[in-house]
Formats: C-alpha cells, structure tokens, sequence
C-alpha cells in the first residue's frame, strides 16, 4: 500500500476507557455547576412560591433575584451549592457514563444508533443516576429553600453532609429517597430530551458544510438541546420539588404523590403554574447542558490527545 493510500485510511478513534467515561462526566457537570448554582436557587424559589394556596412571593425572575441580594446578599445565591456539586458527582457521573457506554457498546462505526434507541439509552442513564443522586437532591432543594422560611422553621443545614446526617437522624434514612419515583421521571424526560437532542443536534450540525467538531459545534447542539429539554420536563420537575422540600405535618404528609401535586397546581394556581420558574430553569438548565457538554467534549479530546494519543 503506497503512502498516499495510508493517509486516506481512516484513522479509528480508540475508546475512553469506561471508568473514564463515568469521572470525565461528572467533572464536567460539577464545572457546569459552579456557573449556574444561582440559577437553580431562583428556579426552586420560584417553583415553591404559592405554594399551598399562599401568596406568590416571586412574580418574576428578576423580582426573586433581587429579593434573594437584598435579603440574604450575594451569597446567598449560592447557598446549597455543596450541595449541587456533590448531587453531581454522583447523579451526573452516573448519568454520563451510563450513556457513554451504552451509546458506545450500540454503535458501530458506520450506524450510530437511531434518534429512539439514543432516547432509550437516556432514558435508562436517568433513571439509573436519580437513583444515586436522590439524597444529594433533597439536600439541594432543602438548602436552596431555607432562605425563604421564617427563621424559625429553617432548617439551617451547613452544608450537603450535615444535611444528609440530619434527615437521617431526623426523620429516617428512608427519607433521603423522597421524591424518588418523581426524581427517576423527571430523569427519564430529562435525559431522553437532553442526551438524545444533543447527540441528534450534533449528528445533524456535523451532516452541514457550516459546523466542525469543534466547540462552536458543542454550543450549538447544546443550545438546541437545552430548550427541548426545558419545555419537556418542568411539570414533573415542579412535582419533583415540592414533595422534596415538603413536610410532615400532623403525621401527614402534604401531597401524596408527583400527581397530586401536579393536580393541585393546576387547580389552585393556574395550568401555567406548571412551568413557573421557566426563565430561570432555562436559564440554568441551557447553560448548564451547554457547559458540561462543552467541557465534557474538550476533556475527552484531551484525555484521548494526552492519554491514549489518538
């Protein structure tokens, strides 16, 4: 075979190990994080103002930032944001890694899996990381929540292991998987819009003369991504955050389920209520999905460039 001919072979891509898979993913969603912490404190505010039939605290976004500065200063917009960092380093870590080895194991080098098989595989990557994530997450709502309690019924938890120490001990280990059947559909809707969106953006972007494999690239399908996502999962995430940061009241709890809650919404604050907090989940969740794409993609091309020098 002549020189000529070697440099039109392909060259084959060696695979990232599949542990790699997994800490590459959720480094990338807890760098994410850093960025967006503020943006999911608003979200949760917001989806927990009305609750109960109470007055709306917070009519718009802006409205709830402002009141967030001015009441608890800048820093608390990242309040819970241990918290966050730790729910990704076990639900993103999970949920990345999942799906890129799944995605890797279905694929071959001429048929990458089609747009349902991509949603199935996001699907089953969800479900299996809320899982992992559920005790992290209602460490997270809880923090996040605190501020806009009364002082004495906050919780005051002073970071994501003394919350998770005090709900044990508190009220049962059991508890830390609260919400969990809510979590796991909010992560099955989430990861089948969000892992299958992208991978189809990008597949479609990279099909055009007008977009490389490059970050621009990233951006782009990310962005898509994030706004299919967004529209998808804010019911169930609403249902999500309200049965987390409930409690106990007279032996009762105050919903009985991500359906009573949905029901009860609708009914006592309007339809739309359903996806109040819009702004801010875009806000948080389009540049949460384009950052950890965008630094996944750059760490996996610099772990193959360092690493296996492919």
């Amino acid at each position: 075979m002549s020189s000529k001919q070697q440099q039109q072979q392909p060259v084959k891509r060696v695979a990232i190990p599949k542990s790699m898979n997994f800490v590459l993913g959720g480094t990338a969603g807890m760098a994410a994080t850093l960025f967006v912490q503020p943006f999911d404190l608003i979200k949760n505010r917001m989806q927990l103002s009305g609750e109960g039939g109470s007055v709306r605290e917070h009519k718009t976004s802006f409205h709830a930032i402002k009141a967030v500065i001015k009441n608890e200063g800048f820093r608390g917009l990242y309040v819970g944001l241990s918290a966050g960092l730790f729910r990704q380093a076990c639900y993103t870590t999970v949920r990345l890694g999942v799906f890129s080895s799944l995605f890797e194991r279905l694929s071959t080098p001429d048929n990458p899996p089609s747009f349902f098989m991509k949603a199935g595989i996001g699907m089953t990557a969800g479900a299996v990381a809320s899982l992992f994530g559920n005790p992290a997450e209602i460490s997270l709502i809880r923090m996040t929540a605190d501020g806009r309690l009364p002082p004495d019924q906050r919780r005051n938890y002073t970071n994501v292991f003394n919350a998770l120490v005090r709900i044990t001990r508190e009220e049962g280990i059991l508890t830390l998987w609260r919400g969990c059947v809510p979590t796991m559909g909010r992560a099955m809707v989430v990861n089948a819009a969000q892992l299958a969106s992208y991978s189809q953006a990008k597949q479609f972007l990279l099909s055009t003369k007008y977009f490389k494999d490059n970050i621009l690239c990233h951006f782009a399908a990310s962005m898509i991504s994030g706004l299919v996502t967004t529209a998808a999962s804010m019911p169930v995430d609403i249902a999500k955050t309200r049965i987390q940061n409930m409690k106990i009241i007279d032996g009762k709890p105050e919903y009985k389920g991500a359906i009573d809650v949905i029901l009860k919404v609708a009914r006592k604050e309007g339809i739309t209520s359903l996806w109040k907090g819009f702004t801010p989940y875009y806000a948080r969740l389009g540049p949460h999905t384009v950052l950890t794409f965008v630094f996944l993609e750059q760490m996996n091309q610099a772990y193959r460039r360092f690493m296996i020098n492919s």
